[in-house]
């Protein structure tokens, strides 16, 4: 009996490849232990251990899973978790991959969400929140920038970029739509020949895979079946939609837990290009449309996250909790919102798992397609606007205690009134953006300092 047959038999599937799945298990946990800095620094710590350290894939197929991911509603580092775990060993390594990718950002922000309801209006806490604030402006608009010079490398896609900047700041056009139009445009881009959605290859034939343990080759589960599919697909979609329907018969649609079941189940189909672009739509409608919660708090919960391990949307979980604790029915209110933040962290991570096992041997499948590459050039140009957009109303918001809003030709703006601005907040964030600009300063630095300086300055009476 070889190696491989034996963890087989022992429930330890290698496909081949050498690696049980309980060490898997090991590598995961780390990974996601150490899965601070949004969706940049946790897919640079994957592509660091599965594929620099641990060699489990190429750089190529690494490359191709995680543009395939980046296509898909959700958080795609988590998505990329689950492709890899799943690539490496089926169904259930992509199940224990992308479960330990978020289950510690899950305990960190229900334990901070409760915190933050039972002790927000103290001092202390009020103070940490304002100085996170600041700091959330300065990382969101770093990543503005570094996905900008990444992304935008030349003066179509800048363009592309601009528009989709003005679409939703200015005309309000929903996020899905930009998306569908950037995937066309890049589509077409590729059709007609043009150069400029053209990507650069991750490398190609033996080489990009030499030094892999799973190699070029096409696991047998890899392979795509139409009967797994379906089974796949009927699973999934019984354990997303059997709750949300079970909640809108028994409670009806106007309840809490209902709004929040459809809500989040909708974003999870409809919410494209990774959490900052996620966040814009989830805090325009939590705030403007169902009023969960006011601007501020969502940055106070985008804090939250910017400071835990684990997928940067998880911050939706601190949404849906302060949604069913503000209108509990019948529960005491903290049971209700640590129910309202369980049931949001599931609507929203259980499609995960089905994109991913639905549609994963079909993109193995395609490796090396160009029009997928031009589809996702396009997509994250737009994204880049999209982030802008982020970046501008979660300032408006903390910078200024009043807006106006302005229409004409057909725009509606919203303006700050001068007069309201907050000056101290103003001059954190100015000093976050100097650290993370001028001086190169870390993620994690930046927020710490920033909210030690928030907890002083609330003690001292400034703000």
């Amino acid at each position: 009996m070889t190696r491989a047959d034996s963890a087989d038999s022992a429930g330890l599937d290698t496909t081949g490849h050498g690696v049980s799945l309980w060490e898997a298990v090991r590598v995961w946990a780390r990974i996601a232990a150490l899965s601070f800095g949004g969706p940049a620094g946790q897919i640079a710590m994957m592509h660091r251990v599965v594929v620099d350290e641990r060699k489990w894939i190429g750089e190529e197929r690494f490359l191709h899973a995680l543009n395939y991911c980046m296509l898909l509603p959700g958080p795609e580092a988590q998505q990329l978790a689950v492709y890899i775990g799943w690539l490496m060993h089926r169904t259930a390594g992509g199940l224990i991959a992308g479960i330990l990718f978020v289950l510690p950002g899950a305990l960190s922000i229900m334990a901070l969400s409760i915190l933050y309801a039972t002790l927000g209006n103290t001092g202390p806490v009020q103070g940490l929140f304002f100085g996170l604030k600041a700091a959330v402006l300065a990382v969101v608009l770093e990543a503005v920038v570094r996905v900008g010079r990444r992304t935008l490398k030349n003066g179509v896609l800048a363009a592309l970029s601009a528009a989709a900047f003005v679409a939703i700041f200015a005309f309000g056009i929903p996020f899905p739509l930009i998306v569908l139009t950037a995937a066309l445009i890049g589509l077409a881009g590729a059709w007609l020949g043009f150069s400029a959605f053209r990507t650069a290859p991750g490398g190609s034939g033996a080489s990009a895979h030499r030094d892999s343990l799973l190699g070029d080759a096409m696991p047998d589960h890899a392979r795509p079946s139409p009967g797994w599919s379906l089974r796949v697909g009927a699973v999934c979609l019984a354990l997303w939609l059997g709750p949300v329907l079970a909640l809108l018969v028994t409670l009806g649609p106007d309840n809490a837990f209902s709004g929040i079941a459809v809500f989040f189940s909708k974003m999870a189909v409809v919410t494209f290009g990774g959490a900052y672009a996620v966040l814009a739509y989830v805090a325009q409608q939590a705030v403007e449309t169902y009023g969960w919660l006011q601007p501020g708090e969502m940055l106070d919960g985008l804090g939250m996250a910017e400071t835990t391990p684990g997928p940067l949307i998880m911050v939706v979980q601190f949404v849906g909790f302060l949604g069913a604790f503000r209108d509990p029915g019948a529960l005491p209110p903290l049971l209700a919102g640590v129910l309202g933040g369980l049931l949001t962290t599931w609507v929203t991570f259980v499609p995960c798992f089905l994109w991913i096992f639905l549609g994963a041997p079909y993109v193995e499948a395609l490796r090396g397609n160009r029009m997928l590459g031009a589809a996702l050039s396009a997509i994250t140009a737009a994204v880049v606007g999209v982030i802008l957009n982020l970046a501008l109303w979660f300032a408006l918001h903390t910078l200024f205690a009043q807006v106006q809003p302005v229409g004409f030709a057909g725009m509606a703006l919203d303006l700050p009134v001068p007069a309201s601005v907050n000056l101290p907040a103003l001059a954190l964030t100015a000093a976050a953006v100097l650290a993370v600009f001028r001086f190169k300063a870390g993620m994690l630095p930046t927020l710490g300092a920033c909210a030690l300086a928030g907890v002083a300055l609330r003690l001292t009476g400034v703000v």
